[in-house]
């Protein structure tokens, strides 16, 4: 059994992908420092509590597991935050890595799949979005991934390493079984935050903006189940370690949905009201980010199984439903 250390194996991606692993005959050895991860989500292999910032930490649960290769998921992740404080997400995002990738040189690991993010484009010269589009993002954030995406690439030709970056777009979703799912603080993402408003937890949900230039007149994104990006970095990871593949995929499944589209479906699957305000447009917001995933399907054969719309908000408020009554708090009437 090949054991991988997933840095964030404790948070929402992260412990997905951890999840996939184990399916799929990995032992992951989960590296989190727990700030925004859960231990409750680790449930598929060890917990050891860490930061990537830690090199000697880091080279002692290398050894300690004979660790093979790398899942990356440990970073800052909130864009607007990352413009407020651009020094926390470069420190952790950027250093932060280039810890991870002293330790893993030091006890021979050559094998990474790193976590990256649409956010690199910043607004899209062309929609869908391909692999080698302009990447010029217009935060922090997506600046810390694009640094950590070259950093991976001059590594590559510098000492060997074999990396490859999987670009999310939107992920959504929760784990089909119930096991675990989306439970951030602050929560940012449309889907729960919709699902709160429909569940009372929340008062309303903001649209920000209506008179984009798309069809209803708000934002469209491309919605991808959180499974099916656990899922990728599998196929990634065991391609990986073959050869042969793009330092980069789009993770996404080539199809857009408005804000609007969202609420509505969210009526419809939750059979509740979702109440809404009207905001004014956020700034950097493009109108459209949709992914084209032709050469993550035809490189890693990766076929999104759960990323119809329905079938993420669903699994959402499955979720929602699970956590809320878990800590005891009743739910507004349909």
């Amino acid at each position: 059994m090949t054991n991988v250390l997933v840095t964030g194996g404790a948070g929402y991606i992260g412990s997905h992908a951890c999840k996939a692993l184990a399916a799929a005959g990995y032992k992951p050895i989960t590296y989190d420092n727990l700030v925004y991860g859960h231990d409750w989500a680790v449930k598929w292999g060890p917990l050891e509590t860490g930061d990537v910032l830690d090199v000697d930490r880091l080279r002692q649960v290398i050894r300690k597991y004979h660790a093979e290769a790398v899942l990356h998921f440990a970073a800052f992740a909130y864009v607007g935050e990352s413009v407020q404080d651009p020094a926390k997400y470069y420190r952790n995002n950027v250093l932060g890595t280039l810890t991870l990738l002293d330790a893993m040189r030091a006890e021979g690991i050559d094998e990474i799949v790193f976590s990256s993010t649409c956010a690199t484009y910043g607004v899209p010269a062309r929609v869908p979005s391909v692999e080698d589009a302009p990447q010029s993002p217009i935060n922090p954030y997506g600046a810390s991934k694009l640094m950590v995406e070259r950093i991976l690439a001059d590594y590559g030709a510098g000492y060997g390493l074999k990396s490859v970056s999987l670009r999310y777009f939107n992920a959504a979703g929760a784990d089909p079984d119930g096991e675990i799912g989306e439970d951030h603080d602050p929560e940012t993402h449309l889907i729960p935050l919709v699902l709160d408003a429909a569940s009372g937890a929340r008062s309303s949900i903001t649209i920000f903006g209506e008179d984009y230039d798309t069809p209803d007149g708000t934002c469209i994104r491309d919605y991808v189940h959180v499974s099916d990006i656990a899922e990728a970095h599998v196929l990634a990871l065991t391609k990986l370690r073959k050869g042969g593949l793009r330092l980069a995929y789009n993770l996404g499944t080539g199809r857009g949905v408005s804000v609007a589209e969202i609420i509505t479906e969210a009526k419809t699957v939750t059979g509740r009201d979702v109440p809404i305000l009207k905001g004014a447009r956020r700034p950097g917001d493009p109108a459209r980010l949709v992914a084209d995933p032709a050469h993550a399907r035809a490189d890693l054969g990766w076929l999104p199984r759960y990323s119809d719309v329905g079938d993420v908000i669903e699994s959402a408020w499955r979720w929602n439903m699970k956590r809320r009554n878990s800590r005891g708090i009743g739910t507004a009437k349909a």
